[in-house]
Protein backbone atom coordinates (compact mmCIF):
# COMPACT_ATOMS: atom_id res chain seq x y z
CA UNK A 1 0.00 0.00 0.00
CA UNK A 2 1.39 3.33 -1.18
CA UNK A 3 2.16 6.12 2.19
CA UNK A 4 2.70 8.62 -0.21
CA UNK A 5 1.38 11.85 1.13
CA UNK A 6 -1.00 14.13 -0.43
CA UNK A 7 0.70 17.90 -1.32
CA UNK A 8 -1.00 20.97 -3.30
CA UNK A 9 2.01 22.13 -5.67
CA UNK A 10 0.94 26.17 -6.14
CA UNK A 11 2.53 26.93 -9.54
CA UNK A 12 1.56 30.34 -10.27
CA UNK A 13 -2.25 30.61 -10.61
CA UNK A 14 -2.70 26.49 -10.92
CA UNK A 15 -2.45 23.76 -8.42
CA UNK A 16 -1.05 20.62 -8.98
CA UNK A 17 -1.90 17.45 -7.00
CA UNK A 18 1.14 15.77 -6.10
CA UNK A 19 0.50 11.80 -4.32
CA UNK A 20 -2.83 11.03 -5.49
CA UNK A 21 -0.37 9.35 -8.69
CA UNK A 22 2.93 9.71 -10.28
CA UNK A 23 2.64 12.88 -12.47
CA UNK A 24 5.36 12.92 -15.37
CA UNK A 25 7.46 15.73 -16.02
CA UNK A 26 8.58 15.31 -19.88
CA UNK A 27 11.76 16.61 -20.63
CA UNK A 28 12.59 18.79 -24.17
CA UNK A 29 16.11 19.89 -24.26
CA UNK A 30 16.45 22.89 -26.65
CA UNK A 31 20.40 22.34 -26.69
CA UNK A 32 23.31 21.13 -28.65
CA UNK A 33 24.88 18.97 -26.49
CA UNK A 34 22.98 17.37 -23.53
CA UNK A 35 23.73 13.57 -22.98
CA UNK A 36 21.33 12.04 -24.27
CA UNK A 37 19.27 13.83 -26.99
CA UNK A 38 20.97 17.11 -27.50
CA UNK A 39 20.34 18.46 -30.62
CA UNK A 40 17.82 16.40 -31.79
CA UNK A 41 14.96 19.14 -30.59
CA UNK A 42 17.03 22.24 -31.38
CA UNK A 43 14.62 23.50 -34.15
CA UNK A 44 11.64 25.01 -32.61
CA UNK A 45 9.15 23.54 -34.60
CA UNK A 46 10.99 20.18 -33.79
CA UNK A 47 10.82 20.90 -30.52
CA UNK A 48 6.81 22.20 -30.42
CA UNK A 49 6.07 19.08 -31.89
CA UNK A 50 7.72 17.00 -29.48
CA UNK A 51 6.15 18.93 -26.70
CA UNK A 52 2.73 18.15 -27.87
CA UNK A 53 3.51 14.39 -28.61
CA UNK A 54 4.13 13.89 -24.55
CA UNK A 55 1.33 15.72 -24.02
CA UNK A 56 -0.65 13.54 -25.60
CA UNK A 57 1.39 10.42 -24.37
CA UNK A 58 0.22 11.37 -21.06
CA UNK A 59 2.98 13.91 -19.58
CA UNK A 60 1.65 16.31 -17.00
CA UNK A 61 4.09 19.10 -17.05
CA UNK A 62 6.74 19.66 -19.63
CA UNK A 63 10.63 20.63 -18.17
CA UNK A 64 12.29 23.24 -21.16
CA UNK A 65 16.18 23.77 -20.85
CA UNK A 66 18.33 25.92 -23.52
CA UNK A 67 21.52 24.87 -21.10
CA UNK A 68 22.73 21.30 -20.69
CA UNK A 69 23.68 20.32 -17.22
CA UNK A 70 25.58 17.00 -18.35
CA UNK A 71 28.81 16.37 -16.50
CA UNK A 72 31.75 18.97 -18.10
CA UNK A 73 29.28 20.65 -19.34
CA UNK A 74 29.79 24.70 -20.44
CA UNK A 75 27.93 27.71 -19.45
CA UNK A 76 26.00 29.09 -21.83
CA UNK A 77 24.95 33.33 -21.52
CA UNK A 78 21.53 34.03 -21.11
CA UNK A 79 20.64 35.67 -23.70
CA UNK A 80 21.34 32.49 -25.97
CA UNK A 81 18.94 30.50 -23.16
CA UNK A 82 16.39 32.93 -23.73
CA UNK A 83 17.00 32.39 -27.76
CA UNK A 84 16.46 28.98 -27.33
CA UNK A 85 13.51 28.36 -25.00
CA UNK A 86 11.25 31.37 -24.90
CA UNK A 87 9.86 31.30 -28.63
CA UNK A 88 8.92 27.35 -27.53
CA UNK A 89 7.52 28.39 -24.31
CA UNK A 90 4.94 30.69 -26.25
CA UNK A 91 4.44 28.43 -29.09
CA UNK A 92 3.13 25.92 -26.93
CA UNK A 93 1.48 28.38 -24.32
CA UNK A 94 -0.82 29.19 -27.11
CA UNK A 95 -1.66 25.73 -28.13
CA UNK A 96 -1.65 24.05 -25.13
CA UNK A 97 -2.53 24.56 -21.36
CA UNK A 98 -0.15 21.98 -19.80
CA UNK A 99 1.97 22.93 -17.08
CA UNK A 100 5.83 24.58 -18.01
CA UNK A 101 9.18 24.48 -16.38
CA UNK A 102 12.02 25.86 -17.01
CA UNK A 103 15.17 24.37 -16.41
CA UNK A 104 17.75 27.57 -15.96
CA UNK A 105 19.86 28.74 -12.91
CA UNK A 106 19.46 32.26 -14.42
CA UNK A 107 17.31 34.52 -12.91
CA UNK A 108 16.82 36.58 -16.17
CA UNK A 109 15.60 33.38 -18.12
CA UNK A 110 13.48 32.44 -15.27
CA UNK A 111 11.87 35.66 -15.41
CA UNK A 112 11.60 35.90 -19.22
CA UNK A 113 10.08 32.28 -19.60
CA UNK A 114 7.35 32.92 -16.44
CA UNK A 115 6.42 36.07 -18.84
CA UNK A 116 6.07 33.86 -21.80
CA UNK A 117 3.64 31.33 -20.21
CA UNK A 118 5.89 29.05 -17.65
CA UNK A 119 4.88 27.82 -14.21
CA UNK A 120 7.51 26.12 -12.88
CA UNK A 121 10.92 27.27 -12.26
CA UNK A 122 13.70 24.15 -12.16
CA UNK A 123 16.64 25.26 -10.78
CA UNK A 124 19.60 22.85 -9.92
CA UNK A 125 21.48 25.07 -7.83
CA UNK A 126 18.77 25.22 -5.90
CA UNK A 127 18.80 29.17 -5.79
CA UNK A 128 22.67 29.33 -5.19
CA UNK A 129 23.72 30.38 -8.63
CA UNK A 130 21.91 33.91 -9.24
CA UNK A 131 20.96 35.47 -6.54
CA UNK A 132 17.72 37.36 -8.20
CA UNK A 133 16.56 34.30 -8.44
CA UNK A 134 14.67 33.36 -5.16
CA UNK A 135 13.05 36.57 -6.22
CA UNK A 136 11.69 36.11 -9.17
CA UNK A 137 10.01 33.03 -7.75
CA UNK A 138 8.64 34.43 -4.87
CA UNK A 139 7.40 37.99 -7.08
CA UNK A 140 5.71 35.07 -9.94
CA UNK A 141 4.52 32.52 -7.40
CA UNK A 142 5.89 30.13 -9.64
CA UNK A 143 6.41 26.86 -8.41
CA UNK A 144 9.66 26.06 -7.82
CA UNK A 145 12.09 22.61 -8.30
CA UNK A 146 15.54 22.57 -5.54
CA UNK A 147 17.91 20.30 -6.18
CA UNK A 148 20.74 19.19 -4.72
CA UNK A 149 23.82 19.32 -6.50
CA UNK A 150 27.36 19.28 -5.77
CA UNK A 151 29.61 21.94 -7.58
CA UNK A 152 29.07 22.78 -10.67
CA UNK A 153 27.72 20.67 -14.29
CA UNK A 154 31.57 21.68 -15.22
CA UNK A 155 33.00 20.73 -12.49
CA UNK A 156 30.59 18.20 -10.58
CA UNK A 157 32.27 14.70 -11.13
CA UNK A 158 35.53 15.65 -10.61
CA UNK A 159 35.91 12.96 -7.81
CA UNK A 160 32.67 13.43 -5.34
CA UNK A 161 32.61 12.73 -1.91
CA UNK A 162 30.80 11.95 1.06
CA UNK A 163 30.69 10.69 4.83
CA UNK A 164 26.78 10.14 4.32
CA UNK A 165 25.63 10.92 1.01
CA UNK A 166 21.92 10.75 2.34
CA UNK A 167 22.42 12.72 5.31
CA UNK A 168 24.72 15.49 3.62
CA UNK A 169 21.61 16.00 1.06
CA UNK A 170 18.52 15.77 3.95
CA UNK A 171 20.41 18.64 5.50
CA UNK A 172 21.47 20.93 2.15
CA UNK A 173 17.75 21.01 1.09
CA UNK A 174 16.41 21.50 4.31
CA UNK A 175 18.58 24.53 4.31
CA UNK A 176 17.52 25.85 0.80
CA UNK A 177 14.03 25.53 1.84
CA UNK A 178 14.34 27.19 5.08
CA UNK A 179 16.54 30.11 2.52
CA UNK A 180 13.52 30.08 0.50
CA UNK A 181 10.86 30.46 2.99
CA UNK A 182 12.55 33.52 4.58
CA UNK A 183 12.62 35.20 1.32
CA UNK A 184 8.96 34.52 0.88
CA UNK A 185 8.58 31.64 -0.82
CA UNK A 186 5.74 29.26 0.31
CA UNK A 187 6.04 26.17 1.32
CA UNK A 188 3.38 24.98 -1.01
CA UNK A 189 5.29 26.00 -3.92
CA UNK A 190 8.21 24.27 -3.24
CA UNK A 191 9.41 20.80 -4.48
CA UNK A 192 12.99 19.10 -3.57
CA UNK A 193 14.78 16.50 -6.40
CA UNK A 194 18.09 14.78 -4.43
CA UNK A 195 19.98 15.16 -8.04
CA UNK A 196 20.82 12.27 -9.19
CA UNK A 197 23.95 12.17 -11.01
CA UNK A 198 24.65 15.45 -10.25
CA UNK A 199 28.19 15.29 -8.40
CA UNK A 200 27.73 11.64 -6.95
CA UNK A 201 29.53 8.32 -7.74
CA UNK A 202 27.46 5.25 -8.85
CA UNK A 203 27.71 4.25 -5.18
CA UNK A 204 25.84 7.91 -4.28
CA UNK A 205 23.25 7.53 -6.41
CA UNK A 206 22.05 3.42 -5.35
CA UNK A 207 22.30 4.93 -1.73
CA UNK A 208 19.75 7.95 -2.03
CA UNK A 209 17.52 5.53 -4.34
CA UNK A 210 17.56 2.88 -1.56
CA UNK A 211 16.67 5.85 1.00
CA UNK A 212 14.33 8.31 -0.52
CA UNK A 213 11.95 8.02 1.87
CA UNK A 214 14.38 9.94 4.10
CA UNK A 215 13.98 12.58 1.76
CA UNK A 216 10.00 12.61 2.18
CA UNK A 217 9.40 14.89 5.71
CA UNK A 218 10.19 18.33 4.45
CA UNK A 219 6.51 18.71 3.66
CA UNK A 220 6.64 18.98 0.17
CA UNK A 221 6.89 17.12 -3.28
CA UNK A 222 9.52 14.85 -4.08
CA UNK A 223 10.67 14.85 -7.62
CA UNK A 224 13.04 12.42 -9.24
CA UNK A 225 15.12 12.59 -12.49
CA UNK A 226 16.75 9.27 -13.31
CA UNK A 227 16.17 9.02 -16.90
CA UNK A 228 18.77 7.37 -19.27
CA UNK A 229 21.29 8.46 -16.38
CA UNK A 230 25.00 7.31 -16.49
CA UNK A 231 24.20 5.27 -13.39
CA UNK A 232 22.32 3.49 -15.50
CA UNK A 233 24.33 2.88 -17.95
CA UNK A 234 27.28 1.63 -15.35
CA UNK A 235 24.58 -1.28 -13.54
CA UNK A 236 23.60 -2.66 -17.38
CA UNK A 237 26.94 -1.83 -19.29
CA UNK A 238 24.74 0.32 -21.88
CA UNK A 239 26.90 2.96 -23.22
CA UNK A 240 24.65 4.26 -25.27
CA UNK A 241 21.72 6.61 -23.18
CA UNK A 242 19.03 5.47 -26.01
CA UNK A 243 19.40 2.06 -25.18
CA UNK A 244 18.62 2.66 -21.30
CA UNK A 245 14.71 2.55 -21.43
CA UNK A 246 14.16 -0.67 -19.34
CA UNK A 247 16.73 0.66 -16.62
CA UNK A 248 15.10 3.74 -16.48
CA UNK A 249 11.54 2.26 -15.99
CA UNK A 250 13.37 -0.06 -13.38
CA UNK A 251 14.34 2.82 -11.41
CA UNK A 252 10.75 5.27 -12.27
CA UNK A 253 9.11 1.93 -10.56
CA UNK A 254 11.48 1.70 -7.56
CA UNK A 255 11.16 5.72 -6.97
CA UNK A 256 7.02 5.61 -7.23
CA UNK A 257 7.27 2.60 -4.21
CA UNK A 258 9.87 4.68 -1.91
CA UNK A 259 7.72 8.28 -2.46
CA UNK A 260 8.49 9.99 -5.16
CA UNK A 261 5.28 12.42 -6.37
CA UNK A 262 6.93 13.30 -9.77
CA UNK A 263 9.58 11.56 -12.12
CA UNK A 264 11.59 13.86 -14.98
CA UNK A 265 12.00 11.37 -17.92
CA UNK A 266 12.54 11.15 -21.21
CA UNK A 267 10.56 8.07 -22.49
CA UNK A 268 7.12 9.21 -21.40
CA UNK A 269 4.46 7.05 -22.72
CA UNK A 270 6.31 3.63 -21.10
CA UNK A 271 6.86 5.36 -17.78
CA UNK A 272 3.19 6.28 -17.94
CA UNK A 273 2.28 2.71 -18.54
CA UNK A 274 4.39 1.47 -15.93
CA UNK A 275 3.56 4.51 -12.83
CA UNK A 276 -0.04 3.06 -13.76
CA UNK A 277 0.55 -0.05 -12.63
CA UNK A 278 2.60 0.84 -9.59
CA UNK A 279 -0.01 3.52 -8.59
CA UNK A 280 -2.44 0.74 -8.77
CA UNK A 281 -0.77 -1.66 -6.88
CA UNK A 282 0.34 0.61 -4.44
CA UNK A 283 -3.16 1.91 -4.19
CA UNK A 284 -4.42 -1.81 -4.06
CA UNK A 285 -7.00 -1.35 -6.48
CA UNK A 286 -6.60 -4.30 -8.52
Amino acid sequence: MSTRKIYNWQCRDRILTLGERTLIMGILNITPDSFSDGGYFYDPSLAVEHALRMEAEGADMIDIGGESTRPGSEPVPAEEEIKRTIPVITRIRNLSNIPISIDTMKAEVARAAVEAGADIINDVSALEADNDMVNVVSETHAGVILMHMKGTPKTMQNSPAYKNVTREVQLYLKERISFAEQRGVARDAIVIDPGIGFGKTLEHNQELLRTLPALTEFGCGLLVGASRKRMIGQILGRDNPEERLAGSLGVAAWATMQGAHILRVHDVIETCDICRIMDTLLAGDI
